[in-house]
């Protein structure tokens, strides 16, 4: 396949993961060689068709700022590939959470609780994603069960957890799942705790994450209208990525990728 026609077809794709979308698009970058044009251009289509995953801005940011933008581009993928997020949640959540409230199919999340197998899950059904991941969990042995939008707060009031998962954070925020805020408010008020999943190329620097934010507010959509959804920090309680577990304070210090100024401005 030509590369520039793998690029198209990662823009393209639906459904995957940000770390799996994004370690497809690595490897789509690194086969355009030294053609830094198409490059810049690959990058920029990349991050307007999934503008919502962290992932995908920062390998982007990464290979658009490295002196070997095919070493970097592998190099981006080998972290997402080995990214210990899974297990470092499988680890830390309590065994006394018993009950554990999630939005959708939160790529990191639904792993480490396949690993776990003992914590009884309520997938809160967004698109269809809630739906699937009970059927996947409970045809694994775990208990599962779907809940519709409408419960979400009453799914949260008999739960020991809420564990959330960021497609991308900020300084003071993060874009998860829709419905993830209205979770992660219920909880603060009914003392139950929000964890947040936060993996490799997750967390932006600033600037960055201020030009994601603009660039999904310029698509012209309302925020209802939207899969996903900016979440304050300050409802979180945990925060879990491929170091442990940390407290929300932490986040703005975990961005480890450049600001890449081709990334800042919307493509033409």
């Amino acid at each position: 396949m030509h590369p520039i026609e793998r690029l198209r077809m990662v823009a393209r794709a639906e459904g995957a993961g940000p770390s799996l979308l994004a370690r497809e698009a690595a490897a789509a970058l690194a086969s355009l060689g030294g053609d830094p044009a198409a490059v810049v251009t690959g990058c920029r289509r990349l991050v307007d068709r999934h503008m919502e995953m962290g992932p995908m801005w920062w390998m982007a940011a990464r290979v658009l700022a490295a002196p070997d933008p095919v070493a970097e581009a592998y190099r981006a993928a080998a972290q997402l590939d080995e990214d210990p997020t899974a297990d470092r949640l499988a680890v830390e959540l309590p065994a006394d959470a018993a009950t554990v409230v999630v939005v959708g199919w939160p790529e990191q999340a639904a792993q480490a609780l396949r690993k776990r197998g003992d914590l009884e899950v309520l997938a809160v059904d967004v698109d269809g994603e809630g739906a699937a991941l009970a059927r996947r969990l409970s045809g694994a042995g775990g208990d599962a069960l779907e809940v519709d939008p409408a419960g979400i707060g009453a799914a949260v009031t008999v739960a020991g957890v809420v564990l959330l998962e960021a497609l991308a954070a900020g300084p003071d925020g993060f874009l998860a799942a829709t419905g993830s805020k209205a979770a992660a408010a219920v909880a603060r008020a009914e003392g139950v705790a929000v964890w947040l999943a936060l993996g490799v190329g997750r967390v932006l620097p600033a600037r960055l994450w201020e030009a994601q934010l603009a660039r999904i507010d310029g698509r012209g959509e309302e925020p209802w209208e939207r899969p996903f959804e900016v979440v304050p920090l300050a409802l979180v309680d945990e925060v879990v990525g491929p170091a442990g577990r940390g407290s929300p304070a932490s986040v703005a210090g975990r961005a480890d990728c450049p600001v890449a100024p081709e990334l800042l401005r919307a493509s033409g």
